[in-house]
């Protein structure tokens, strides 16, 4: 079972999908680095390609993750 930190990640993931699903992305949880506050994500489907990306994971999902898991330093996607 993965720790409250994840399953709280988990969670706001879970809140987001819907709007990316909306537009033909999704996104993959990697995982989190406790000792670095990294959380590592996939960016798949339409999401992949999309020239906004990179906003979409700092301005959108980094920021409502950061918001609900303070210990999160940064959310990267690999």
């Amino acid at each position: 079972m993965p720790d409250s930190k994840e399953r709280r990640i988990q969670e706001v993931l879970d809140q987001i999908r819907p709007a990316l699903h909306a537009d033909g992305g999704d996104v993959e949880f990697l995982g989190f680095d406790a000792d670095d506050g990294v959380v590592h994500l996939r960016l798949m489907g339409a999401c992949e390609s999309c020239p906004i990306s990179m906003l979409t994971l700092k301005e959108g999902i980094e920021k409502r993750i950061r918001s609900t898991v303070p210990e999160v330093t940064e959310v990267m996607a690999i």
